[in-house]
């Protein structure tokens, strides 16, 4: 057997009640819910008990999503199933960091709210959104967005998907252009056009956060969206550009099987990275961790190998 790799979820995997099953089956998972609570009141309420509309807004979004993220790596850990390398998507990249201990969790969760916040602050500026595009190549994709001065490429996530940052009006016309290509075009529930040039000043605010924060070498690799490598040198930059620039999600697996990943499970709310992954590649292994269920079902499945 390889290597072992927890991809942690980000933003759009929020659901109302998450997280809550696996707190009632799991102490330790219980345990992340009541620390983040003491850093940041409210966060259980919001995760077990929120409407969508209240989870959905950024600033409850990113702090609730990384909460549930290590909540599941805790009860995995508690199972006796830990990581040899980690990866997160957008805001998953911060709990894939605090688990490599780069930070404590307390610090993990301020950063990550501090960062909802800010880009919150941002989307409220510009009226944007985001739409993932299927079944066309990311080179056709960027074709398609080259004409308009306010659509962006952003999210490069598996072969056939590309999620597409922009201003409403030209997003509008960017996908009947992708339709007509032959593409299937799918609104996401976000509030506004993330890792895009949209989210400049909250990179620049961010920056400022970052400078202030208690930041460590990670114990073992930690995969960067920026680079789709592991994170090397000062810390700060990394996690500062990726908020306005591209995510190399597709890249980033590749690389990690490169280097002789061969078990992926994805710890949070949803299973989108599990749907990713397993169109980058049909030779891993694909678990995930999001309620009770699929913890036993992984539990199972890894005392086996």
């Amino acid at each position: 057997m390889g290597k072992i790799a927890f991809v942690f979820a980000g933003q759009g995997a929020q659901k109302p009640g998450m997280g809550k099953d696996v707190a009632e089956y799991s102490k330790a998972a219980a345990e992340v819910f009541e620390n983040a609570d003491r850093v940041r009141p409210e966060t259980t309420r919001q995760c077990f008990e929120a409407e969508m509309e209240e989870l959905a807004e950024t600033k409850n979004t990113q702090p609730c999503v990384f909460t549930v993220d290590l909540a599941m790596a805790a009860a995995l850990g508690e199972k006796g199933i830990k990581a040899d390398d980690v990866a997160g998507y957008s805001l998953g990249e911060l709990a894939a960091l605090t688990y490599a201990k780069a930070f404590d969790f307390d610090e993990g969760l301020k950063l990550v709210s501090r960062r909802g916040e800010l880009m919150q602050i941002a989307s409220e500026k510009y009226d944007t959104g985001m739409v993932a595009v299927l079944k066309l190549p990311d080179e056709k994709i960027e074709e398609l967005a080259a004409p308009y001065d306010k659509v962006f490429p952003v999210n490069f996530n598996c072969n056939g998907q590309v999620s597409v940052a922009g201003d409403k009006e030209q997003l509008d016309a960017f996908k009947d252009d992708a339709k007509e290509a032959g593409g299937l075009v799918r609104i996401l529930t976000v509030s506004g056009g993330f890792h895009s040039p949209f989210m400049a000043e909250a990179a620049e605010a961010f920056g400022d956060v970052l400078a202030e924060a208690e930041i460590g070498e990670a114990e073992i690799p930690v995969y960067s969206n920026r680079t789709a490598l592991p994170y090397e040198g000062d810390y700060r930059d990394l996690l500062q550009e990726q908020i306005a620039n591209p995510i190399r999600w597709k890249n980033l697996i590749e690389h990690m099987i490169e280097q002789g990943v061969d078990t992926f499970i994805e710890l949070g709310p949803g299973t989108a990275l599990t749907k990713m992954i397993t169109r980058i590649s049909k030779e891993v292994t694909m678990l995930n961790v999001c309620d009770v269920e699929s913890l036993e079902l992984t539990v199972e499945r890894m005392s086996e190998c």
